[in-house]
């Protein structure tokens, strides 16, 4: 049975535990598949009804996927396998840009933010019982929603962009269910789904964003919920065109009973205009975060929806953390009030940095993507070789294994750190590493 591993245990917690060993310690490999219960039942001498007990919370965990008569096997990813250990590491001497930082130098001080809400909070000290979304981020919050055309709903306030897709998915969505999702896609999304035993379905992505023919094939698949990101997307820097925006949305509109989940990173470091798709589905949902604009340390993000989500939303933050600091939220209300960074200089930054390194690969024949944001996208036919090969040329890049699914391969590279001096070394390390060309000798 499995080899050489034997699984263990009387009671389900048990059976349970012992799968996860041998996960953990590798005795059993992604992908592999486990005996059929009644199976498993007799070896262990318990009831089936134990077993099954044991992989329903092995599936609840996102350990395990069941397949009907194909059984069950270990995710191609368990849940306990983090996409952030597929990380390169920048020896000395090597120039990282892998990590997906924004430029500190294109960040706006935190300083007088972080004092004003200091001064506001003696003044008025925050206490049990008060409302949890502070009043003027509310307004101003609301009011740029409005401006960029997003549906009149209620405001929450999460710490971050994937606390906010992780509390929306558990408002509506139970174990098993299916979640269309971007491919390649944001690493951390792409485990947090697993994570909390959801099944993900692969949406292929061009520069424009999602392909409508691979997200009505989710749909028809029989996906609960999708999950865009409107600009920005990481790792392609794919933005969602006003006429993609028409396709998705009036493909969403024959599904109504399907979740929305938008995700617009990209707020404050894009010229692009938002095209949202919000509010042609009874449930959905637009995440706003401030990391990347305002900096990753600053953990907020301001999401609106329809009323039953954004109720839900609220209702179980308040059985955990409660709120997020008011002393976080009167900062960045500081921050959008008195406009902290210029939008159009921060996207213009990125992307001269970004443009520049597309047009170099492009000159040396290697084709790459990035329409937006702060990262490049390289195809590559073995993203493995590729690393491994810029590393010893004196770059980590990020291997395209961390952001993908089912799509091809490929490697990506952050802009933020760049300068006009290092577009050439890197493009000709990049070309030399996909067999497009030689490392040249810089001074």
């Amino acid at each position: 049975m499995l080899g050489e591993y034997r699984i263990e245990g009387r009671r389900a917690s048990d059976i349970a535990a012992s799968v996860e060993r041998a996960i953990g310690a590798g005795e059993l490999q992604p992908g592999e598949v486990l005996p059929p219960l009644r199976e498993l039942a007799v070896y262990l001498e318990v009831n089936p009804n134990t077993v099954a007990a044991a992989y329903r919370t092995l599936r609840d965990r996102g350990v395990i996927e069941t397949a009907g008569r194909r059984g069950s096997r270990v995710r191609p990813r368990p849940a306990s396998t983090s996409r952030e250990a597929l990380r390169t590491v920048a020896p000395p001497g090597v120039r990282n840009v892998a990590d997906g930082n924004p430029d500190p130098a294109l960040l706006p001080s935190l300083e007088e933010a972080l004092a004003e809400a200091a001064a506001r909070n003696t003044r008025r000290p925050v206490l049990y019982g008060m409302p949890a979304v502070d009043d003027d981020l509310e307004a101003l919050a609301r009011a740029a929603f409005t401006r960029d055309g997003v549906p009149e709903g209620p405001i929450a306030v999460a710490s971050g962009s994937l606390d906010a897709i992780e509390r929306v998915l558990a408002a509506h969505l139970r174990p098993g269910d299916a979640v269309a999702v971007e491919d390649p896609g944001w690493g951390s999304l792409l485990d947090l789904i697993p994570a909390l035993g959801l099944r993900p379905v692969p949406v292929g992505v061009d520069d424009d964003g999602p392909i409508p023919e691979r997200m009505a094939a989710a749909l028809a698949a029989g996906a609960r919920a999708v999950v865009v990101t409107d600009r920005a997307q990481n790792p392609t820097g794919a933005a969602i065109s006003g006429p993609r925006a028409a396709e998705l949305r009036t493909l969403l509109a024959r599904h109504p009973q399907v979740l929305l989940i938008e995700d617009d990173h990209g707020h404050g470091i894009v010229d692009l205009p938002l095209h949202p798709l919000s509010g042609v589905t009874d449930h959905w949902v637009l995440v706003r975060s401030t990391a990347k604009a305002y900096g990753p340390d600053l953990r907020l993000a301001a999401l609106t929806g329809d009323t039953v989500t954004i109720d839900r939303v609220r209702g179980r933050q308040r059985l955990g953390p409660g709120w997020v600091s008011h002393l976080i939220q009167h900062a960045v209300a500081h921050l959008w009030r008195t406009a902290a960074i210029d939008p159009k200089t921060v996207a213009g930054a990125y992307g001269e940095r970004r443009d520049a390194l597309i047009h170099a690969l492009e000159e040396r024949g290697v084709p790459s993507r990035g329409r937006s944001g702060m990262n490049v996208w390289v195809p590559v036919p073995d993203e493995t070789g590729a690393v491994a090969l810029l590393v010893h040329s004196g770059w980590a890049v990020a291997p395209g294994a961390r952001f993908r699914m089912r799509s091809p391969q490929g490697i990506r590279i952050t802009v933020s750190g760049l300068t006009a001096r290092d577009i050439g070394p890197l493009a000709d390390a990049v070309a030399a590493a996909v067999g497009r060309g030689e490392v040249r000798r810089y001074e």
